[in-house]
């Protein structure tokens, strides 16, 4: 149906999609995690009420929470200077997408170990996991060895 430029051309669209909306999440969702109000964040998230633990887990859990998000945060901003790079060069693509899937194996991990998550976590774990795919189809043909 599809001739090979064709199906280029569609990968390429589905990989730039799930580019952007990643790294757009990582940009948003970290520096709202980092800067924002964690106790909201955790109750939306998590349906966790930070203010029923004690004192002293309520600070250590938000400032975690607050790190993990820096470096989420970190990750995204550094990804959307770089997309060039991650789309045309191997070493680039490469420290990106073993990140990237860093994260979907510890969502897997989190599966084999805790259980089944809600809803959105298997919406971001399932994203994740295809967006890698797409965005590998779509780069591995253009990388150099820069």
């Amino acid at each position: 149906m599809f001739d090979r430029l064709s199906r280029s051309r569609v990968v390429t669209v589905i990989a730039a999609v799930f580019f952007v909306g990643y790294v757009g999440l990582l940009i948003l969702a970290g520096a709202w995690g980092a800067f924002g109000p964690v106790r909201l964040d955790m109750r939306w998230l998590f349906d966790l009420d930070v203010d029923e633990l004690d004192g002293g887990s309520a600070v250590d859990l938000s400032s975690q929470y607050r790190f993990l998000r820096g470096i989420e945060l970190g990750f995204g901003v550094v990804a959307a200077r770089h997309w060039r790079a991650i789309f045309h060069e191997r070493r680039a693509g490469t420290v990106f997408l073993a990140l990237m899937t860093l994260g979907v194996a510890a969502r897997a991990a989190g599966l084999l170990w805790e259980g089944s998550p809600s809803w959105p976590f298997w919406f971001f774990l399932i994203s994740e996991a295809v967006g890698a795919v797409a965005i590998w189809l779509a780069a591995r043909g253009r990388w150099t060895s820069a």
